[in-house]
């Protein structure tokens, strides 16, 4: 159950956010074998006076959170972030250096669903 965050400069249309959400889900059921209906994703908008970024970043620029119970082997998750950067410059053309990931693995006791913690 991977959660997704991507923080981005606002101003993108509907489609292009479904098709950026699309991407991710695409490429983490490739990498990591999750199932398609294991969606839990969200985009942060930021207005360009917010988001601070290196000069070399465009407006395309993006960070990408990935939260996902422990166990995953570093080979998959760099999997991921390949499948992540490249489905993002096919269908969307954004530049690699424009996609910034992060994978968080808190431990399962950190968990809580439906009222009742994971660990």
């Amino acid at each position: 159950m991977p959660l997704v965050r991507i923080d981005m400069i606002r101003g993108k249309s509907y489609e292009y956010k479904k098709t950026l959400l699309d991407c991710v889900h695409e490429a983490l059921k490739e990498a990591l074998g999750i199932e398609e209906w294991d969606r839990f994703q969200r985009i942060t908008e930021i207005y360009r006076s917010d988001f601070e970024t290196s000069p070399d970043k465009s407006d395309d620029f993006m960070i990408i959170e990935l939260t996902l119970f422990p166990g995953r082997t570093k080979e998959q998750k760099g999997r991921a972030i390949e499948l992540i950067t490249s489905k993002l410059s096919d269908k969307l053309g954004i530049a690699p250096k424009d996609v910034f990931i992060v994978i968080n693995e808190p431990p399962l006791e950190n968990w809580g669903m439906g009222g009742k913690q994971k660990g």
